[in-house]
């Protein structure tokens, strides 16, 4: 049976109070909207092809921010938009893990 998504990406947007580590100290809602948004404008989301979702604690605060793309079980850990933009490119079309933000 196909999944039916080509790759799901979960992006820990988990918010803990200062002083403890997590995600969403480093924008990571703010990039995960920015990757949902640009994996529709290349015309990649919807059945069979990307999903970006906003996820809970995935229990790697202390990497982060963190993301996880499945079915691989791929983690990264990412910076800035161009950080983004290579996962999307490399890993995401090309399925080439970004091997210097893996983790």
């Amino acid at each position: 049976m196909e999944p039916y998504f080509k790759h799901h990406v979960f992006f820990c947007c988990n918010k803990r109070p200062a002083p403890d580590t997590s995600c969403e100290n480093h924008a990571a809602s703010e990039l995960q909207t920015y990757a949902k948004e640009r994996v529709r404008e290349l015309g990649l989301s919807g059945k069979g092809q990307i999903r970006i979702n906003k996820a809970g604690c995935l229990g790697r605060c202390d990497d982060g921010p963190v993301l996880v793309v499945y079915p691989e079980g791929v983690w990264y850990t990412y910076v800035d938009r161009e950080d983004i933009d290579e996962i999307i490119s490399e890993h995401l079309q090309h399925g080439r893990i970004v091997k210097r933000l893996k983790i």
